[in-house]
């Protein structure tokens, strides 16, 4: 009896110091997003990778406004106290970070080692891609598409199929205003980088220099401001897609029929903020542009994906990067953040899951099916430290001055090419 006793003591104390030691290797990794939602999703992925690696990992995830994380990294550099591990970044705020030397980590062996550079698609590695150094790891496709109101279509008579090209979409939007004073479809400035890229231009061309076909851009503007104007693509009263009133009001209203948004526009703000509109959208290929001969351009483009980064002030770099590979690669990993309403995973053997292809519960349509179709048509986009400026200025005191007729085209162009140049002298 006294022998089993001890033996048990020796067997409890050899347990305690698993546990302790357990304790004191483990890692903690402290992780910066932009959203409550997001927090709820990478504190599950932290529980699934302590389940399926058997690694006592822990997560610290904070999350911040999508304007406030990025300023907030950007003090934590300055300062270099309080730096986190790892950060999750959108692509509109990315240039931001870049320049002689960038604060985050190059992960382009890492990406290459683990083959990730042959299963994401290769137009969002570029998205975080800069002077050659792999920065971030995308986490969205964060393709382009046209949401567009089922019921309404139907009860006026409007062919989805007419809205294929935006020679179309003018067509259709006449009709509908001569027929029922009807407008058909709410843009913002965000659409305007959209919009260049599906016409082969981009905002900046390879080499950083601002609106390379100057000529294309002014075009551009100029026929959506007639749009406007015919009140056949307009702006929200408040100036932009992605505000909860938009929702409510014009969306709920019927006051327009479409809005082109990315795959989360569709996942995440519908569902958020017009939940009792299930069943009432559907989603199309945006509508393409057709060439001087006829051919359709691309009927697709990207805006506003989220990345993933390890910071060089971090002392958990090899951590952080196992995190990150497993939260791209586990198909788990990647269908929850579908199913939660976050986004379509740019991981692209994801893409054979059923449950990423299944119809959509809020569109009574399959979305993975659709961005499947669409992605080899994904324009590329040239990234620049000034393309986080350029994409908000547009939206912010250009686009809506240009939309109303308070600005010609040509002449706000010129004023914002001037005010984003004028910040170095570097006038092309």
């Amino acid at each position: 009896m006294m022998y089993l006793t001890f033996a048990k003591r020796i067997l409890v104390a050899a347990v305690a110091l698993s546990f302790m030691q357990v304790g004191l290797w483990a890692e903690s990794l402290e992780m910066w997003i932009s959203s409550h939602q997001d927090q709820v999703y990478y504190e599950k992925m932290a529980e699934l990778y302590r389940k399926k690696t058997k690694k006592a990992l822990t997560v610290s995830v904070s999350a911040y406004g999508f304007r406030e994380m990025p300023d907030k990294l950007g003090v934590a550099f300055r300062t270099g106290k309080g730096i986190p591990d790892l950060v999750q970044l959108d692509e509109t705020f990315f240039g931001v970070f870049l320049g002689s030397k960038s604060p985050f980590v190059d992960l382009t062996k890492q990406v290459k080692k683990s083959g990730l550079d042959k299963t994401l698609h290769s137009r969002r590695l570029e998205v975080f891609t800069y002077k050659g150094q792999l920065l971030g790891v995308p986490q969205s496709l964060s393709a382009m598409v046209l949401y567009y109101r089922k019921d309404k279509f139907k009860e006026l008579g409007v062919n989805p199929d007419d809205l294929a090209t935006w020679e179309g979409v003018e067509k259709v939007g006449e009709d509908l205003q001569k027929k029922h004073g009807q407008r058909l479809m709410a843009i913002d400035g965000t659409l305007f980088d959209v919009l260049l890229r599906q016409r082969g231009s981009d905002l900046f061309d390879a080499k950083g220099k601002l609106l390379p076909d100057f000529e294309l851009a002014v075009e551009l503007l100029e026929k959506f401001s007639d749009l406007s104007e015919r009140q056949i693509t307009v702006l929200p009263d408040r100036g932009t897609i992605f505000d909860p009133v938009f929702f409510s009001g014009d969306l709920e209203t019927g006051e327009v029929l479409c809005v082109p948004g990315a795959d989360w526009y569709g996942l995440d703000l519908f569902q958020q903020f017009a939940p009792d509109m299930k069943g009432m959208w559907g989603m199309l290929p945006l509508p393409a542009w057709k060439d001087e001969k006829g051919k359709l351009g691309p009927r697709t483009a990207t805006f506003a994906g989220q990345g993933l980064m390890i910071c060089k002030g971090s002392k958990k770099q090899d951590a952080a990067w196992e995190f990150i590979d497993f939260v791209m690669k586990d198909p788990d990993a990647n269908a929850e953040r579908f199913l939660q309403g976050n986004s379509f995973p740019a991981y692209k053997p994801a893409w054979k899951d059923k449950r990423l292809l299944k119809k959509h519960e809020y569109f009574d349509q399959s979305m993975g099916k659709l961005l499947i179709e669409l992605e080899k048509e994904i324009p590329p986009v040239n990234v620049t430290p000034k393309r986080p400026q350029a994409i908000f200025l547009m939206q912010e005191n250009y686009f809506g001055a240009i939309m109303f007729q308070a600005l010609e085209a040509r002449k706000a162009l010129e004023e914002y090419r001037d005010a984003i140049e004028s910040k170095d002298g570097n006038r092309r």
